[in-house]
């Protein structure tokens, strides 16, 4: 796992790459949370395929448990990628709401989420 380090105007950003899955559980959520948390960051951007293709079913109930991890915290996430894909009525719902309440945002990419970021 890599930490690349985004500054917009006084926020700090961790841009978060790996070419393995990162969040297989509400609790890897949690601890990538803390973790960047402590290291001083407010928000974290990450790539949907570091992501269990769980999360996107909403079934499961991990995306609620992490996002509300995340809302506790006040750190804002992006999760960037083409979420097209999901063609479910819930989940493109899910994604309309979260873009709207600014805290969980899906983005199409990092310039994207680095633009939301700067306008908190």
């Amino acid at each position: 796992m890599n930490i690349i380090s985004h500054t917009a105007g006084e926020v700090q950003i961790a841009e978060v790459t790996s070419d393995k899955l990162i969040i297989e559980t509400a609790e890897d959520g949690l601890d990538l949370l803390g973790n960047l948390y402590y290291q001083g960051f407010d928000s974290i951007i990450l790539d949907e395929a570091n992501i269990t293709s769980s999360f996107f079913d909403l079934k499961t109930g991990i995306a609620g448990e992490i996002l509300q991890k995340f809302s506790n915290y006040r750190m804002r996430l992006a999760i960037i990628g083409d979420f097209d894909k999901y063609s479910g009525k819930s989940i493109q719902d899910f994604i309309r709401e979260s873009n709207r309440g600014g805290r969980v945002n899906f983005l199409g990419g990092v310039s994207e989420a680095l633009e939301r970021f700067a306008k908190v």
